[in-house]
């Protein structure tokens, strides 16, 4: 699945309510997945991990929808000039 994708997926599923809660709670929501996402690291099966993966790049794609942003685009910087 391409990222175009998984932000269309995430829109669909999740758009409407997504809207709804806004950015700044969707950035908290985002930050509790990625301590969820260290814990599984740290303690986890690849079951739990794989889990808690799927879950950051979910929040990840609602918040660039609701700010009219392209994951494709952010990535875009590390083909052409990698930091």
């Amino acid at each position: 699945m391409e990222l175009a994708e998984v932000q269309n997926l995430v829109e669909r599923l999740y758009g409407e309510a997504d809207r709804e809660r806004g950015v700044a709670p969707t950035v908290a929501w985002l930050c509790e997945e990625m301590g969820e996402l260290a814990q599984a690291v740290r303690k986890g099966s690849p079951t739990e991990q794989l889990h808690e993966l799927g879950d950051v790049l979910a929040w990840l794609a609602s918040l660039a929808n609701q700010m009219d942003l392209s994951l494709d685009d952010a990535i875009q910087r590390y083909v052409t000039d990698p930091p």
